[in-house]
């Protein structure tokens, strides 16, 4: 793709209008639309947020998030930064005021989440990534990212199931997983 027509993407996603119950992210100079999380989904994201304390951590959901060097600006299901790491106005975060970003797997995003996105975040320089898989029952925590482009990724990974704590130093919590919901198992996950 050339500068032009990454130009021209960028234009038409911010003039994009997305319908309602819909919501729209740009992956790597392409936009993706998908339709809205389902109460499992959204229960994760919720208790997920509840547990990380608001007097330090600001906690955001569905924000987009601009990364330096990528065509992408996604929109994870929650974004975590330290209180006034970012008080500007506007639509996007800068990555680089970004402590933590959460994906709740659905059936339509595991590879953009277990892949282009993890390699997004990590390219980014996002200290932590946390995938919450309801239908594999696992939480897979990422750290000390490397790289550039759709090379990078994270040196350090833990994995933990469902109704096990997991451990975020990072943002100061062991993430109390014992209410999460499950799916049935996807056939092709991951």
């Amino acid at each position: 793709m050339t500068a032009v027509d990454d130009r021209r993407v960028h234009d038409a996603f911010e003039n994009l209008e997305v319908p309602e119950g819909f919501k729209a992210e740009l992956i790597r100079g392409e936009i993706v639309m998908m339709a809205g999380p389902d109460k499992v989904h959204n229960r994760i994201v919720q208790s997920v947020q509840d547990q990380i304390p608001a007097h330090r951590w600001e906690r955001l959901q569905t924000q987009d998030v601009a990364f330096p060097g990528e065509n992408s600006e996604p929109q994870p299901d929650l974004v975590v930064m330290e209180s006034g790491a970012d008080d500007s106005p506007g639509r996007l975060v800068p990555a680089p005021a970004v402590t933590m970003l959460v994906e709740v797997v659905s059936r339509t995003s595991v590879h953009r989440d277990y892949v282009e996105k993890r390699s997004i975040y990590a390219a980014g320089g996002v200290p932590v990534y946390l995938i919450i898989d309801p239908f594999d029952a696992r939480c897979l925590v990422l750290t000390e990212p490397v790289g550039s482009g759709r090379s990078a990724d994270y040196q350090s990974k833990r994995t933990r199931k469902f109704g096990d704590p997991v451990p975020l130093p990072f943002v100061g919590i062991d993430l109390d997983t014992s209410t999460f919901g499950t799916l049935p198992p996807l056939t092709d996950a991951p």
